[in-house]
């Protein structure tokens, strides 16, 4: 199988979603999948553990897709060697009143990552600029000022809302927070499959709605507002990563490969020294725990 470069699925200029494939390496053996997989989540998770002793670093991962593209299965397979106080995951889901009465980022701030840790968004920030474009009515639950109808908001409102975010993940990666933003692309079809699929399996109902239905409908909106997003936010400090995800095994090992690759370029991430003094006192100490 081919190795994965994470330069070849990072979005660096203008990109096209329509032009980029949502499979690759078809033919690739399932069995060697999961073994790569295994190995890179054994490094990932003895990576998390120097990470925590350093204290200086937090992980955000941020997964956005539609809806049966692979974000929980693969959150729970990539990070389920990890000690489970080094990784958190939060799912965002429609603003509660509470959330409401705060600007539309606060509750992120609020799930950010702790140094040493790994926090990963199940749908993040970005709901804020993708669901509310295909549904602009949400936004007046904010309670805006100058925003009393879905007609109040114009293309600079969005506009604006894009430099907010980027402004916020330069002002979280300023203060040592990695953000790496993964977008699975899945094909319609590969999506009404697994819809299917969630009827014809009785121990898969349970993930089925109507709403994802509903959703469905809007496809062509949804791609349009990802790819201007994307373009729109894309970053050095804060890349996003375009995952095939029309296999779902195939997209697990691609987005371990790039957090483990992006994570090798802090070469300062140690475990720290300890004092020289207590080392010196290493016999003392033994003699004392010993008697």
């Amino acid at each position: 199988m081919k190795s994965i470069n994470p330069d070849d699925f990072k979005v660096v200029g203008k990109m096209e979603l329509s032009k980029i494939p949502t499979n690759l390496f078809n033919a690739s053996d399932e069995e060697e999948k999961e073994a790569k997989l295994d190995k890179v989540q054994a490094k990932l998770s003895e990576l998390q553990d120097v990470m925590y002793a350093h204290n200086k670093y937090g992980v955000l991962i941020c997964l956005q897709g539609m809806d049966t593209s692979g974000k929980d299965s693969l959150i729970r397979e990539v990070f389920k060697e990890f000690n489970p106080r080094g990784v958190v995951v939060h799912s965002f889901k429609t603003p509660n009143s509470t959330e409401l009465e705060h600007d539309y980022l606060w509750r992120h701030y609020l799930a950010l990552p702790e140094k040493g840790k790994f926090a990963v968004f199940n749908r993040t920030h970005y709901e804020n600029v993708l669901v509310t474009r295909v549904h602009p009515e949400y936004i007046l639950n904010e309670n805006l000022p100058g925003i009393e109808k879905v007609e109040d908001i114009t293309p600079e409102f969005w506009e604006n809302r894009m430099e907010q975010i980027n402004n916020f993940e330069k002002h979280i990666s300023q203060n040592g927070t990695i953000v790496l933003k993964f977008y699975f692309h899945m094909s319609k079809e590969e999506q009404r499959i697994r819809l299917l699929r969630r009827l014809e399996n009785e121990e898969h109902h349970w993930k089925f709605s109507p709403g994802d239905l509903k959703e469905r409908a809007y496809w062509d909106d949804y791609m349009n507002y990802y790819q201007d997003a994307i373009n729109k936010t894309s970053t050095a400090i804060a890349p996003w990563y375009i995952i095939p995800a029309d296999d779902k095994e195939m997209a697990r090992y691609i987005v371990a490969e790039i957090i483990w690759a992006e994570m090798q370029k802090l070469t300062d991430i140690k475990e720290p020294e300890l004092d020289q003094k207590v080392k010196d006192n290493f016999d003392v100490y033994r003699k004392e725990l010993e008697g």
